[in-house]
């Protein structure tokens, strides 16, 4: 079976209804993977896995388990050799939150973006706090998780600065992935030099 056979499974089961309500659709676990594999702490696979679930699917059997495993490691290590690369990474979706953003799937990617933060929230911060929250920004303002928050609820009425944001985000997960792995004696990668 072919890798994209095999995503296109795991998007059924993943997109199924009769997964815990907590559970990542298909979309919200890529953006997951994104964020674990950015990350500067390796999680441990059965933690991230159990968190992606919420708790564990009814699987057919042993063999489905395995298959569905195995895939969504797939797609993680498939997620860290595009950030790996020079190319910016391409979402699974429009980079759009469109006129109902609950609706949207940008905004599931961002939230399962932001899943994937929190399971090592402390980490992501540790290194560079400001550069790491300046970066995550439009992909936290993307999520609408933070709506209620006096800054985010101002940038949420300006329709045209969320929509530059959410542009940034391919180029910002580069941007990211590189201040969490690249080597210290690297720093022109993250910003010019001062002469």
């Amino acid at each position: 079976m072919s890798f994209a056979e095999q995503l296109a499974r795991l998007q059924v089961f993943l997109d199924a209804d009769d997964l815990h309500e907590e559970a990542l659709d298909y979309i919200a676990a890529h953006g997951y993977l994104t964020a674990l594999c950015i990350c500067p702490d390796e999680v441990p696979e059965k933690e991230w896995i159990d968190a992606l679930f919420a708790e564990p699917p009814r699987y057919r059997d042993d063999t489905e388990r395995e298959s569905i495993e195995t895939t969504l490691a797939q797609l993680k290590a498939h997620i860290a050799r595009q950030l790996a690369s020079d190319e910016d990474m391409e979402l699974p979706c429009d980079p759009d939150l469109g006129e109902d953003p609950d609706d949207s799937e940008l905004r599931g990617w961002c939230i399962g973006f932001m899943e994937g933060v929190f399971l090592r929230e402390a980490v992501w911060f540790e290194e560079a706090e400001e550069e790491v929250s300046e970066l995550l920004l439009p992909i936290m303002v993307g999520s609408g998780l933070f709506d209620e928050q006096p800054e985010f609820a101002d940038i949420a009425q300006d329709a045209d600065l969320v929509d530059e944001m959410i542009q940034q985000i391919p180029e910002i997960l580069t941007a990211l992935y590189l201040l969490c792995h690249a080597p210290e004696e690297k720093p022109a990668l993250l910003k010019p030099r001062r002469h």
